[in-house]
């Protein structure tokens, strides 16, 4: 009888069982078949990644090791896999963009081992045209229920590592995610935060992070051997880095990869790996712009804490509200106002009451004024990285803040890396980090509270951002980076090229409250260019559309606006929340250059900024609807603009336009453009 023969790839596609000596390598391209990763089993199981033929990653372990029972690592070959197919679009209720397309091919490697044939671990790795993800899915097996994962044994491994250049922050240390950016070689990289970005000696541009962090500890990358990254997982304060139960699957681990810098900033994979939303009908979640008893404690004209400068008074927040109102902003912020600010409330915070105002804050009175005046307040809740006394008070302080209609709450998280309080089960206080697996769910605990309420959460301190937004919508924003409070009282303050860095680093990962629109440079005077903004007033503008967040803060005192009510138009004219959004120029740490569409709407609007350089831009304008005629209001700098000496310099011009048109631009040093594209 003749010997029927079945091609290996029909064996692949069906997801049968493979013999181990025929299942050495696997592989896996992206749609359009510039990505290909291939994954072997050879000593132990690893991958690499290569881009229009040329190597991202080489040869990387996988694998993880656990506490009581063998983990998966050396020994474990290829048993089976399984293939499939994605392209479909889905929409977000706000954000960057209202339509998102999840076009991949999902390749799921079975890896078992001779040792013990029940021990089964599998890997599913997704390739997308702008990436791939991977995670690790652990399924309930014979001894293996309860898990603590003592080393995650993921690598990014590359070659030529000294001529990479690598933007990032250091992770693990006592300022959380606010640090100014290091560019130095990747050789030079210590411990380093994600999103972790560098730029390969090819020009291909790669950021390495992470997507769906959910009861897992948030992977950070050291450098073993030179070019080696391994996954760094932040521990437990007992030095276990995950406890969890099986079926379990770890978050996924994310590679973006472009030809050019403009290409990362165009990427949707973080989201594409994220679960569809989790909490139905979300029309309450409102993105919008706010102002608020905020920069005022920044300069030391108000305090936090009750007195004399006290910041949130019932008078102080109505004339804000006030002021909101009459320029069309949503919402007022208010720090300070509940008892636990007096003293030294960095460290004190156990005293913090989330339901108990100070004497001078009426609540009722300041939400029925604004409530009459069509503004909400925005609640604010510091913990001081207290979180158990926190996580007590939540029900009542939710239920009070939807008594009154409040629908979003910024949370504070303030407190030295390592050093967040919580008191385990028998009283005892431990202290962990921000990012540790006790942590990330802390902060999801608080999203999916405040979504009982309809409210939404604003994070500040934050875990990085993963793409959960599209999972718990009302998980609207967070800080997680150096904003703009350190133009305040930094030192250094954020230098020229930081806001030049956030695009391709930080913002990969989602929305930031930057808390752009500082008008006055000279606070201190502007002979210190210490403790000011390090920006001319068109960078302030084009941060609206450059830096994206759904709630967009004026972060200035509302005097300053009224002096210069022109350049405050743009700020009132600005959206946040976008029908389409497209990265036209830029290079890392050097410019950027943005537009957006607005949401059902018909106007598009253009961001650009520069570092300490200025430069010039000629942009074409072939984003614009065809067929349509458009008024470009534009403010930009001015011929004798410069951060240091004079920030003010602006012109303001329109100029009838259409999409066969371009535009050059000037930008000063450390200056920048805002536009928008009135449709006519």
């Amino acid at each position: 009888m003749k010997r029927s023969l079945v091609p290996l790839f029909v064996l692949l596609t069906a997801g049968l069982s493979l013999p181990q000596a025929l299942a050495k390598t696997v592989e896996l391209s992206s749609p359009d078949n510039t990505i290909t990763v291939s994954i072997n089993d050879d000593k132990q199981p690893n991958y690499q990644i290569t881009f229009n033929g040329g190597t991202v990653i080489t040869p990387s372990k996988l694998g993880m090791l656990f506490k009581e029972t063998h983990g998966f690592g050396e020994g474990f070959k290829i048993s089976s896999v399984a293939r499939n197919q994605v392209n479909a679009n889905w929409e977000l209720p706000w954000g960057e963009r209202k339509t998102v397309n999840d076009h991949h091919n999902e390749l799921l490697v079975t890896f078992s081992t001779e040792r013990d044939e029940a021990s089964r671990y599998q890997v599913r790795f997704r390739a997308f045209n702008d990436g791939v993800g991977f995670r690790y899915e652990v399924s309930k097996q014979s001894g293996l229920e309860q898990v603590e994962i003592i080393d995650e044994l993921t690598e990014f491994s590359l070659e030529n590592a000294k001529e990479a250049t690598a933007w990032w922050i250091p992770a693990r240390g006592w300022n959380r995610y606010e640090y100014i950016y290091d560019t130095t070689d990747v050789e030079s990289v210590g411990n380093a935060h994600t999103p972790f970005t560098f730029k390969l000696p090819s020009g291909t541009h790669v950021s390495i992070h992470e997507a769906a962090l959910v009861d897992y500890a948030a992977m950070t990358l050291k450098q073993h051997r030179p070019g080696k990254l391994k996954a760094d997982l932040t521990p437990w304060s007992d030095g276990t880095l995950v406890k969890t139960q099986t079926d379990f699957k770890t978050p996924w681990r994310t590679i973006q990869i472009s030809k050019d810098a403009v290409g990362l900033l165009n990427s949707d994979l973080i989201l594409n790996l994220n679960e569809p939303n989790k909490l139905g009908d979300v029309s309450w979640v409102e993105p919008g712009k706010y102002v608020g008893i905020w920069w005022g404690m920044h300069i030391a004209e108000n305090t936090w804490g009750s007195g004399e400068k006290h910041g949130a008074t019932t008078s102080e927040t109505i004339r804000y509200m006030d002021f909101a109102a009459k320029h069309g902003f949503d919402g007022v912020l208010v720090e300070g106002w509940n008892i636990g600010w007096d003293g030294d409330w960095f460290n004190n915070g156990d005293l913090f009451n989330f339901t108990q105002g100070y004497d001078d804050f009426d609540i009722e009175k300041v939400t029925k004024h604004g409530a009459n005046k069509g503004v909400r307040l925005i609640g604010h809740h510091e913990t001081s990285g207290s979180v158990t006394n926190y996580r007590d008070q939540i029900p009542d302080a939710f239920a009070l803040y939807e008594k009154h209609g409040v629908r979003q709450v910024k949370t504070g998280y303030v407190a030295d890396g390592g050093d967040i309080k919580r008191i385990d089960d028998k009283g005892i206080v431990r202290k962990e980090w921000h990012d540790g697996q006790f942590m990330v769910n802390e902060y999801l605990h608080s999203v999916t509270e405040a979504a009982k309420h309809k409210i939404s959460i604003n994070t500040h301190e934050p875990i990085k951002a993963t793409g959960l937004r599209r999972t718990y919508p009302n998980w609207i924003a967070r800080e997680g980076a150096r904003g703009q409070e350190y133009n305040a009282w930094g030192t250094p303050p954020n230098p020229p090229e930081h806001a030049a860095i956030l695009p391709y680093t930080r913002m990969l990962s989602g929305p930031m409250d930057f808390t752009p629109g500082i008008f006055d440079m000279g606070f201190n005077g502007l002979g210190d260019k210490t403790n000011r903004p390090q920006t001319t007033l068109a960078k302030q503008l084009a941060l609206y559309v450059v830096l994206y967040s759904p709630i967009q803060m004026a972060a200035d005192l509302p005097r300053n606006y009224e002096a210069n009510l022109p350049a405050f138009q743009f700020i009132k004219d600005v959206p946040t929340d976008w029908q389409e959004s497209i990265a036209l120029a830029g290079e890392i740490g050097d410019y950027v250059a943005f537009a957006r569409k607005e949401r059902e709407g018909n106007d598009w609007y253009l961001g650009a900024l520069t570092d300490e350089n200025a430069r010039e831009l000629t942009l074409e304008l072939d984003f614009l609807d065809k067929g349509k005629r458009y008024e470009a209001q534009i403010y930009r700098d001015g011929k004798d603009a410069e951060w240091a000496d004079n920030p003010y310099d602006m012109i303001i011009e329109q100029k009838k336009v259409s999409a066969k048109d371009s535009l050059t631009l000037p930008l000063a040093t450390s200056g920048g453009v805002a536009i928008r594209f009135k449709a006519l």
